[in-house]
């Protein structure tokens, strides 16, 4: 039984993280198990730890949690959605290969 536990989600933001050759692999592997995507395996991994870390949530209890400068490098458009947007550029390959149109009026 899957230790994590998979639903619709609220809101998305795109980020670039670098993980290890290894742990991308598993990643993928445990996306396959549990019949989603590698981008809710990562979110909802990282919500358990988070959950399940006491130290953690002790430390954003603290002021020094607010203070916290961001590194994580979040794309300029936010992905607002119930499905998370490919981060292998599936997308943008997809929309590369439509055909352009032509907006001027024609004779």
């Amino acid at each position: 039984m899957p230790l994590l536990d998979v639903a619709q989600t609220r809101h998305y933001v795109s980020a670039m993280v670098r993980v290890e050759d290894a742990t991308a692999r598993q990643i993928d592997q445990y996306a396959a198990f549990m019949k989603t995507s590698a981008d809710e395996v990562v979110d909802k991994a990282l919500a358990y730890v988070f959950a399940k870390d006491k130290d953690f949530q002790e430390f954003l209890a603290t002021p020094e949690a607010a203070r916290v400068t961001s590194s994580l490098r979040v794309r300029s458009g936010s992905v607002n959605s119930s499905a998370p947007e490919p981060m292998n550029g599936a997308a943008k390959a997809a929309k590369s290969m439509e055909p352009a149109h032509d907006a001027r009026p024609r004779n």
